[in-house]
């Protein structure tokens, strides 16, 4: 098992440092460090707030089960966190990129990437056409996590499982 686990984290490594080396390319900085607060506390629990007063009543449902998933996700991400304290990849991995004032809490797993599933997810569950743009939008905040070098690929991964499942559950709790 320990075998196992050390071939899991030496390609873990390899996939964050085929993200995060690219870190130099100007353009993809800009995008990343845009789009990664789209699953930051700010942006997401004011999108939940905005979506929950928007006066179409088609939007209702997914708004309120979007609003409910980001809430009630964070409660496993905490505790992961607490029980499972990872350091943060730029930590642990000589050499990687990171922007100044990084993250120091555990990276166990992506918060940013549990919050923009948990939003997405109903929306995409209602609304099937706007898993063209949600779903590429999700997958970018996700891919940024690793890019930032403030997550490894299986932090993001255990976020998009946790979101998703959140988002999921709560949008079949109001059907």
């Amino acid at each position: 098992m320990e075998r196992w686990l050390k071939r899991a984290y030496i390609f873990e490594c390899f996939l964050f440092r085929s993200l995060n080396n690219q870190f130099h390319r100007k353009w993809l900085n800009g995008y990343f460090r845009f789009i990664t607060h789209l699953g930051g506390a700010a942006v997401s629990i004011s999108v939940c707030l905005l979506l929950l007063f928007l006066p179409f009543e088609t939007l209702k449902e997914a708004s309120l089960a979007s609003a409910l998933a980001l809430a009630l996700s964070h409660i496993p991400v905490a505790l992961l966190k607490k029980l499972y304290p990872r350091k943060r990849p730029y930590l642990q991995i000589i050499n990687s990129y990171v922007l100044q004032n990084p993250l120091c809490d555990h990276s166990f797993p992506s918060g940013h990437t549990t919050a923009i599933f948990a939003i997405s997810t109903p929306f995409i569950i209602s609304f099937s056409a706007l898993s063209l743009l949600l779903l590429p939008l999700s997958l970018s905040v996700a891919l940024s996590r690793i890019y930032l070098g403030l997550h490894y690929p299986s932090d993001v991964a255990a976020g998009m499982l946790i979101g998703s499942s959140f988002g999921y559950g709560c949008f079949s709790f109001f059907l």
